[in-house]
This record gives C-alpha cells, sequence and structure tokens, in this order.
C-alpha cells in the first residue's frame, strides 16, 4: 500500500513537472507595487492628503455638534421623509447609542462613512454614466466591478496599508474601492432604461448631449441612482468596521476589541450601534428613492399625529 502511494505520488509529481507551468503571480503583483512605489509617490501623497483632509474635518465636525442637535435633525429628517414611527426610532436608537458611551465612535463611523461615499460617488457615477454611453466601455468595465465584488473585503486592506500605511486615511481608501461599484452599475442601469420616447422627445426639443442627461435621463434615472447610493452606504459602512483592523476607527474598534480580547459586552454594543447607524442611513436614503410617493410638510405630519393621539384620548 505504501509503495502504491509512493508511486501515485511520483506518478503526479512527474506530471506536474511536465504539463503544470507554475505562474509567479504573487511576485509579479509585488513588482507592480515596487513600480508604483517609486513613481507615482506624488499621486499617492496628494490622493492621501485629500482624504485626509475630507476624513478629518468631517469627523471632528460631526464631533462638534451637540448631540441635542444631531437628535433634532435626524429626528425632524426622519419625520419629513418616513413618518413619526420611524422619528421615534431615530430618537430611541440615538439614545441608547449616547446610553452606551459610543457617541464619539458613532459620530467618527459617520463622518468615515459620508467621506468615503462622496469619494466613492465622485468617482463612480460618472464612471456610470461614461458606461451607460459606450457599450465598448461598458463590455471593459463589467468584469472589474465583478473583480471588487467578490473579492474578499480584507483583502482591499493589503494595497490601503503598502500604499497609504496605517490610519485613518488607508481605510478610507480601502472602504471607498469597496463601496464604489453598487453605484456605477445602478447609474449605468438608471439612464440605460430610460424610455426611448422621452429621450427622443427631449432630442425633438433641440437638447444637446449635455442638456439631455441633466433634464431627461438623470431625473427620470434617479430611482435607481438612488438605490445605488443607498447601497454605496451601506457597503461603506460595513467596509468601515472591517477598516478598524488597520487603525480607522469608530464604531469598529469596540467590535475588534471583544473579538480579539473576548469582551462579549463590548463587542454586542458596538455592534449595537453599527445596527442603529445602518437602519437610519437606510430608511433615510431609501426614501429619497422613492419620487413618486406623496411627502407631507413636517408641520403636516406633526398635526396628524398630535390630531390622532387628542382622537385617541378622547375616546
Amino acid at each position: 500500500m505504501i509503495s502504491l502511494e509512493a508511486g501515485i505520488g511520483s506518478l503526479w509529481q512527474s506530471l506536474k513537472e511536465a504539463f503544470v507551468m507554475e505562474l509567479p503571480i504573487g511576485e509579479g503583483f509585488t513588482a507592480v507595487v515596487d513600480f508604483m512605489q517609486d513613481h507615482f509617490e506624488l499621486f499617492f501623497v496628494a490622493v492621501a492628503n485629500t482624504i485626509s483632509f475630507v476624513a478629518d474635518n468631517l469627523t471632528e465636525f460631526f464631533n462638534y455638534l451637540p448631540p441635542q442637535l444631531v437628535f433634532g435633525v435626524l429626528a425632524v429628517l426622519a419625520l419629513w421623509r418616513v413618518g413619526w414611527q420611524f422619528a421615534l426610532f431615530v430618537l430611541v436608537g440615538l439614545y441608547v447609542v449616547l446610553g452606551m458611551d459610543l457617541w464619539p465612535e458613532s459620530m467618527d463611523t459617520l463622518g468615515l462613512v459620508i467621506a468615503a461615499t462622496l469619494a466613492a460617488l465622485g468617482v463612480g457615477l460618472p464612471i456610470g454614466v461614461a458606461m451607460a454611453k459606450s457599450e465598448l466601455l461598458a463590455a471593459t468595465v463589467r468584469p472589474v466591478l465583478d473583480f471588487m465584488q467578490t473579492l474578499p473585503a480584507f483583502v482591499y486592506l493589503i494595497p490601503a496599508v503598502i500604499f497609504f500605511g496605517t490610519g485613518r486615511v488607508p481605510g478610507t481608501i480601502a472602504t471607498v474601492i469597496f463601496a464604489m461599484p453598487p453605484a456605477v452599475r445602478l447609474m449605468n442601469l438608471g439612464i440605460r432604461q430610460v424610455p426611448t420616447e422621452n429621450v427622443e422627445a427631449g432630442r425633438a426639443f433641440g437638447c444637446n448631449q449635455l442638456q439631455l442627461l441633466f433634464k431627461v435621463e438623470l431625473p427620470l434615472a434617479l430611482p435607481s441612482i438612488m438605490a445605488g447610493i443607498n447601497q454605496t452606504i451601506m457597503l461603506a459602512l460595513s467596509m468601515v468596521v472591517i477598516a478598524s483592523m488597520i487603525g480607522a476607527g469608530g464604531l469598529g474598534d469596540p467590535v475588534l476589541a471583544g473579538i480579539q480580547q473576548l469582551r462579549l459586552g463590548v463587542g454586542f454594543e458596538g455592534g449595537l450601534g453599527v445596527v442603529i447607524l445602518a437602519i437610519i442611513l437606510d430608511r433615510l436614503t431609501q426614501s429619497f428613492a422613492q419620487p413618486n410617493r406623496q411627502r407631507e410638510g413636517v408641520i403636516t405630519r406633526l398635526k396628524q399625529f398630535f390630531g390622532r393621539a387628542e382622537t385617541t384620548r378622547s375616546a
């Protein structure tokens, strides 16, 4: 039996040497990284400074705001866009975050998510428009988007650390790359689904390509675009937590501490803070993806709510 296994192993080794060619993919990747570090240092410095400026200022701004103001703004926005039930949930959820003493971490996460989302949309939406206008570009970019969406999230941390070190900047950049594909795909899809008769009507009224894009295609594609923005924000929020492994900070820190130090309570509180923030951002951005839904003013909603309460008491 031993001799048979040894013979099979020897045969496999011979076949491998004869037909299987080793591919030094890892060595090639290392060579590309070394080349980019040697020749594009100024570019990486400029990107790092820009991301650092936006992310640092946003996180400082949100931490500077008093919690009462954040409570009020988000509650009014929730009341206007969704309803009084969701506004009540926002108030309770933010109170829970404040009570768990995770307010600074939550504001850091909110700042990082918004910074990463703005960067992802600033790069992704124009690419989506270009894909909708060019079949060749769409066929070229689509496999890249497939690769970006199937690559494990932790892998994005490797080039970010290599080029930018550790801290908030590489975490934000990794989040931008991870969260960009939905914005590109849904922008492309939304413009392609604009009815042909609307486009022809715009051309008949003398619209040039730029006017046609901004006055006809983008308004009609708004639900799809907003759905892409919603997905980008959700992916950015999930990746910001993972990016805490390289020092991005925010709500990922208590979650990471709970995993590394087996502090179950701390990890659960951090995860609960992420869930609350995710629900608030998700519902608010979803509401903007439904332009045909009738929206009532905040005053009208308040009157309806208090009128309903008066009716209940009188009954």
